[in-house]
């Protein structure tokens, strides 16, 4: 599928109101800037400032600046004295280090789905297959790519771990970035479908190895992709033989990099 180039959003406001705790000022914010980072919106490297953040938010720099200070300790946002404050690039070591992890969580829950799994769950499943399935037709990657969080969530949920996902998710960043990435890769988007077929119709047989053996060599697909997108992107990855606090490299504008 040819990804679709992303329309420039329109700005999103985050409304400071009074009777808010900064609190809760501060998480929207960073819930909103940790989404457009791991989306690709805001590409590794690009520039992040302060005062234009809070200006298009509609915010103090107060929550912006502790918004940017939880990303960095996410190692998604880094600060070059006398440089500024850059989106990080990819670090290939987080994205395999997420990976173990997701690989190890979403096996052992499928092991329990396999055994616990009711016929709503095949069905929320496989309505999710058919979303994506549309979404790639229409070639929507956006949609596609929120319909595979979907579908791995919902996949967990049938092991009774209501919120494990959660965990998974907030450790993914860098791997989620990665992934965006690879679906632009000639006829990788038409076999994340097949794969997420293949674990469904596993599951609803209640074939545990079967299951097991499709969802590993779903999730392993990240390895076979690493080499190709940081080869065509190398600019968004970081170089782990660089030194600390040099000048970031500034991203490229990709054509058909954005859904």
């Amino acid at each position: 599928m040819a990804a679709q180039r992303r329309e420039p959003r329109k700005t999103r406001r985050v409304e400071a109101e009074a009777s808010r705790p900064r609190e809760s000022v501060r998480a929207r914010v960073h819930a909103l800037l940790r989404a457009r980072i791991t989306s690709l919106e805001l590409l590794p490297g690009a520039p992040l400032s302060e005062n234009e953040l809070a200006a298009e938010l509609d915010v103090s720099r107060t929550p912006v600046r502790e918004a940017l200070i939880l990303l960095g300790e996410e190692s998604l946002v880094d600060v070059f004295p006398k440089l500024g404050t850059f989106v990080s690039r990819i670090s290939v070591d987080a994205v395999l280090e997420a990976q173990f992890m997701r690989e190890a969580l979403e096996v052992a829950a499928l092991r329990e789905a396999v055994t616990k799994s009711g016929a709503q769950d095949i069905t929320a499943l496989r309505a999710i297959l058919d979303a994506q399935r549309a979404a790639l037709k229409a070639g929507d990657a956006d949609v596609f790519f929120e319909q595979d969080e979907a579908f791995h969530r919902r996949l967990m949920e049938a092991s009774g771990h209501r919120t494990l996902w959660r965990t998974v998710a907030t450790a993914k960043a860098h791997l989620d970035r990665a992934r965006r990435l690879s679906l632009p890769l000639p006829h990788r988007i038409e076999t994340l479908v097949d794969e997420h077929t293949a674990v469904v119709d596993a599951l609803e047989r209640r074939d545990a190895a079967g299951a097991e053996d499709a969802l590993r060599g779903h999730l392993q697909g990240v390895f076979d992709d690493i080499g190709t997108i940081r080869a065509s992107h190398p600019e968004l990855f970081a170089d782990p033989h660089e030194q600390p606090g040099s000048a970031p490299a500034r991203p490229r504008v990709h054509p058909g990099l954005r859904a």
